[in-house]
């Protein structure tokens, strides 16, 4: 079987972002071991996505984390962040990974082996599979295999993230399958403790399911 010794967490800002967010993302980034936050705002002005930008990046950024924003590879850019991650309807691969430069680019590729070899091929850093499990931060057009995770994993050395309704619960297949990253939202916001034990339920799961 194979296995991601080095399997990380990967989070993804809650679709609203309460009062008092930087406290609570300070709060989860300290809990662990985090490698990237995705700032994902859908439908808003770039103005706001700029001021977002400007209130969280310091906070990742300094924690070694890295910063990523969601659709916007432009944006990415013009306000410092680490990287962006597109969509298959967003913007092309290519155009995509002209703007970023050296940039890190992730693209989500669904339940699709041939898609994830195309962003791979345009220059992808990273391909995300998902949703692997039911999910309300966004209706998935499909659901995701374990086994093409899996395939993804053992053929290929480009880096693959596991997304959709995860949590420490469900998510040690996806961790012996192969993944590198998962991503979380609700797991980690919506914790009855609170984001940071969120993170640190998650960790707890990840290294209960990674072998030796």
């Amino acid at each position: 079987m194979s296995t991601a010794p080095n399997c990380r967490l990967y989070l993804i800002t809650p679709p609203t972002l309460r009062d008092k967010f930087e406290d609570q993302l300070a709060a989860a980034l300290d809990a662990g071991d985090v490698a990237a936050l995705q700032l994902r705002l859908k439908d808003v002005p770039d103005t706001v996505v700029q001021k977002t930008i400007e209130r969280l990046r310091p906070i990742v950024q300094s924690r070694g984390v890295a910063f990523l924003l969601n659709d916007r590879p432009d944006l990415a850019v013009k306000h410092g962040c680490d990287g962006a991650h597109v969509g298959q309807t967003d913007m092309p691969i290519t155009q995509a990974r002209k703007i970023l430069g050296d940039l890190t680019l992730g693209v989500t590729c669904h339940n699709s082996l041939h898609l994830a070899m195309e962003a791979g091929e345009a220059g992808a850093d990273y391909v995300a599979f998902g949703a692997f499990f039911p999910t309300a931060t966004k209706e998935p057009p499909e659901m995701a295999d374990i086994a093409t995770l899996k395939s993804w994993a053992e053929i290929m050395e480009i880096p693959c993230v596991a997304i959709g309704g995860i949590n420490a619960a469900n998510c040690a297949p996806l961790v012996q399958a192969g993944a590198e990253f998962l991503a979380v939202v609700g797991a980690v916001w919506n914790h009855p403790q609170g984001p940071a034990e969120g993170v640190r339920a998650m960790l707890k799961a990840i290294a209960a399911a990674t072998p030796g």
